[in-house]
């Protein structure tokens, strides 16, 4: 049962046995207090608000299906549990759109009052930073001072606040975490951003010469840094928080065509929603087309991925790193009538 079904029937269940969906307060906290305290530091919008509210659940279990049982949501929850909690749990309508995370999440993992973490599925457990970038195990939880500072008496928050907002606590608090991460990239395998790389090294001059790449997503850090910024303003494009972001973008200059390829360690593969997506911004940036080309590491990857989902879209390339001289183009059979 997919994310969204699943929130929307724990919605259900909890209205037919007519109580809330959620809680007045998670933690002894309640949205009010969490508003209070934003505002204190002026990041206060109503998606932050729910978001941290979100983030103190503890009382539904966790949504990631491995994780042990006893994990709660408020131990980690990835962007689209999140966006599912917000929208789905808390309003009753949609999700939020999972790309608007650098306003409802970044500007408080920037003051390390939101945590970067990922969920383990070797050990079933959460371990600092997003060693793997783009993956569905990242995900986020409330830093513990932060959280302190809203379960705090009313006497005492604001002097708590006060503190741990100064310049100095915040540089601390981020290199603590900056060194946490490090720490955690040992225990998990960089395979996707390993993959980007040998599609940047070895793929990209084979079969697109010509083309300059101009974003390459293998961090997880800003959604477009600075470079790839200048390198997407050469190029004509401006990527909004509706565009998807690819692994890799290229653009030809002399055909000013663009190439998009993504790279698939879990998913991700270039599918029809992604075709449509990014052949939307290709023509509102004046390109003259785009192509697409989805990379595996290994053709039983590939066949393990294809043989489930079957969702790699039509008119767009296959490459397998480990047979690397050639690359196959995925066609529609059309039965004549």
């Amino acid at each position: 049962m997919a994310l969204e079904e699943t929130v929307t029937q724990l919605r259900k269940k909890a209205l037919a046995q007519r109580r809330p969906p959620t809680p007045d307060a998670y933690q002894g906290v309640a949205k009010e207090r969490i508003a209070e305290v934003l505002r204190a530091i002026d990041r206060y919008t109503v998606d932050r608000g729910d978001t941290v509210f979100a983030l103190l659940d503890d009382e539904h279990e966790s949504w990631f299906t491995a994780a042990p049982t006893g994990t709660k949501f408020c131990d980690g929850a990835s962007t689209a549990h999140i966006a599912c909690h917000v929208g789905i749990l808390q309003r009753g309508g949609r999700k939020l759109d999972r790309e608007g995370r650098d306003y409802w999440l970044k500007p408080l993992w920037e003051l390390g009052a939101i945590e970067k973490v990922f969920f383990d599925s070797k050990t079933k457990q959460f371990i600092p930073g997003h060693p793997i970038p783009k993956s569905s195990s990242s995900s986020y939880r409330l830093a513990e001072d932060f959280k302190a500072i809203l379960r705090a008496p009313e006497k005492k928050w604001r002097g708590m606040l006060r503190e741990w907002i100064k310049e100095d606590r915040i540089r601390r608090r981020l290199e603590l975490q900056a060194q946490m991460v490090e720490a955690s990239r040992s225990q998990v395998d960089a395979k996707h951003s390993d993959l980007i790389r040998a599609s940047c090294q070895y793929y990209v001059p084979h079969f697109l010469p010509g083309y300059k790449i101009i974003y390459i997503d293998d961090a997880d850090g800003d959604r477009v840094s600075e470079p790839d910024r200048d390198n997407l303003y050469q190029a004509g494009i401006k990527i909004g928080l509706e565009d998807s972001m690819p692994d890799v973008l290229l653009w030809n200059p002399k055909t000013d065509r663009l190439w998009v390829i993504e790279a698939v360690i879990s998913d991700g593969e270039v599918d029809h929603h992604k075709v449509a997506n990014l052949t939307a911004l290709a023509k509102r940036s004046g390109k003259t087309g785009i192509d697409f080309t989805t990379v595996y590491p290994t053709w039983s990857a590939a066949a393990k991925r294809q043989g489930k989902h079957k969702n790699v879209a039509p008119g767009t390339y296959i490459w397998i790193q480990e047979d690397p001289s050639k690359h196959y183009l995925a066609e529609a059979f059309k039965i004549k009538s």
